[in-house]
């Protein structure tokens, strides 16, 4: 065993108690955006083991798999065996940062333009990011790449880089897609990653239909990484509605619902002085897995939207 890894190594059990069996990355969203199941947990797993035991060497590109993870904590709660996946992955990060390895993935932040308004650091639900007298300082392990930042920055200065197909332009570019496929598509449903995420399921043949759906889910990582623009897009490509999907109360662990909330009324709130019915959007609360409940949620908007009709 290899005496770098400090804060890895009280994981030897756990990571030899993992059965490979890969439920987990049926649920990452880093997988099904790059296709790559190195990516996955299951792989960052492997790699941690491997990290221990010295049969893999750390390296700037094993490092970066490792930081790479929206931490929305869906592969530990379809792992069979019980591992904690986001506590090893955050240790492995540690101990890689301690080396000298860069990080992170998903969470990397600029600050070109930080007027140094401590906004962010009160804003942070992590206790991520701290101020050194000279500048903004973030803990990369510490930072779940939750968006709090980069909602509450008033200079625009908090940027997530990586947003591995949940960014403004991702989506944007996705509902515009999806809206000119034809006259059936009525409307766009935002969706937390947190709350939501359809399963990947590998052995199942394309729906056929899937070009003749009224409505498009289309996965955030966070309801309160949504910005106005985004919402807006489906209304500017002919769209009918907009549901905005995120976490109820008790389960937000970044106050992200809370985000989505405000923007949702402040959409509502301008839809009213252009004389367009708010019915036209929608906030829902879904419990982590709550498929069924989901679902019965968008046929219901969906039905609204038809009684509503096209945009005039």
């Amino acid at each position: 065993m290899t005496t770098e890894f400090k804060h890895l190594e009280k994981w030897e059990g756990t990571l030899a108690s993992c059965i490979r069996c890969g439920y987990c990355f049926e649920h990452c969203p880093l997988m099904k955006h790059t296709g790559w199941e190195s990516d996955a947990p299951r792989a960052k797993i492997i790699t941690a083991f491997g990290l221990l035991s010295g049969n893999v060497q750390p390296t700037d590109y094993v490092a970066h798999r490792m930081f790479s993870c929206f931490y929305c904590k869906r592969c530990e709660a379809a792992c069979s065996s019980g591992v904690d996946l986001t506590d090893i992955f955050d240790d492995a990060q540690r101990d890689l940062l301690g080396m000298g390895f860069p990080g992170p993935g998903t969470a990397s932040v600029t600050f070109d333009n930080c007027a140094r308004c401590l906004v962010c650091i009160k804003a942070c639900p992590h206790e991520a990011r701290s101020y050194d007298g000279d500048a903004i300082a973030t803990d990369p392990v510490k930072c779940k790449s939750c968006g709090a930042c980069v909602e509450a920055c008033p200079a625009g200065a908090a940027q997530i880089i990586h947003n591995y197909g949940t960014g403004k332009t991702d989506l944007t570019e996705k509902v515009t897609q999806f809206l000119e496929e034809g006259p059936s598509a009525k409307a766009v449903v935002y969706a937390c990653n947190w709350s939501f995420y359809p399963d990947l399921q590998a052995s199942e043949l394309p729906d056929e239909d899937e070009q003749e759906r009224d409505y498009k889910i289309l996965v955030n990582m966070c309801g309160g990484r949504l910005e106005m623009p985004v919402l807006m897009a489906p209304f500017l490509h002919g769209a009918r509605g907009v549901m905005v999907a995120c976490c109820p109360d008790d389960e937000c662990e970044h106050q992200g619902n809370l985000r989505a909330k405000k923007l949702v009324e402040s959409l509502k709130s301008y839809m009213e002085k252009m004389d367009m019915d708010t019915k036209r959007v929608e906030l829902v609360q879904i419990k982590a897995g709550d498929k069924q409940d989901f679902q019965m949620h968008i046929d219901t908007f969906v039905d609204t939207l038809n009684q509503l009709g096209p945009l005039r």
